[in-house]
């Protein structure tokens, strides 16, 4: 089993608080960006309409929610960004 499989059979939490944890710790802005656009849009899927019309017009609000995106919903929607990015950078 190779480490890419490892992390396919890891929650969407684990994968999102490993992926965010990564990015700031490598200060990895352009990751960080790609979630804060992606976001709204895996609120939406997620059933969270509301959250995701204010979070294209708050950028703090963008902010606090990429960083706790890991929530079940959020989180699952926003699984093949997660997997690409930690396979992309070794996990």
């Amino acid at each position: 089993m190779t480490e890419h499989d490892d992390l396919d059979t890891l929650s969407s939490r684990e994968l999102h608080d490993r992926a965010v944890r990564r990015a700031v710790h490598h200060l990895d802005v352009g990751f960080l960006w790609e979630l804060l656009r992606a976001l709204p849009a895996g609120e939406a899927a997620a059933g969270h309409p509301d959250n995701a019309a204010a979070d294209s017009v708050k950028i703090s609000s963008l902010i606090s929610d990429a960083l706790d995106s890991g929530e079940p919903g959020v989180a699952d929607s926003l699984r093949p960004l997660y997997l690409g990015y930690l396979k992309k950078h070794g996990g």
